[in-house]
């Protein structure tokens, strides 16, 4: 399985769900990888400057880290290629238009949305519209 490349497409059967759990982005300078796995992390991006670990908002907690802007994930549930050209484009451009920002994971099957918290219910929305105009 390779997923879809066709931008109208995946647009058209992104059917965006939305998560019900908060999530938190935090950064570590001294954990690993390793050190992280314990705390059921959605996600872990190695950079320079440290772990990126994306954090159930309860394991974020047990670190001291709720206080952090809490996002919610939407995920785009069509399994999209990795080759796939301008879907990030074309989500980021429905949410800009709304006014809400976007960090965008790009995973194996899916294409994963986080956005603040307050906005989840907004951001659900434009994507379902952009969903049924194609």
């Amino acid at each position: 399985m390779t997923g879809e490349t066709d931008l109208n497409t995946l647009i058209a059967q992104m059917r965006p769900m939305l998560d019900p759990v908060p999530y938190v982005f935090c950064t570590f300078a001294t954990k690993t990888l390793v050190d992280l796995a314990e705390y059921d992390p959605i996600g872990l991006f190695a950079e320079t400057e440290g772990v990126t670990a994306i954090l159930p908002l309860e394991r974020a907690r047990e670190l001291g880290l709720a206080e952090a802007e809490w996002f919610r994930r939407i995920t785009l549930t069509v399994h999209s290629s990795l080759e796939a050209v301008g879907l990030t484009a074309a989500i980021s451009a429905a949410l800009t238009e709304k006014g809400i920002s976007a960090n965008v994971v790009a995973a194996y099957f899916h294409d994963h949305v986080f956005v603040p918290e307050e906005h989840a219910e907004a951001a659900l929305s434009a994507l379902r519209a952009l969903s049924e105009i194609r």
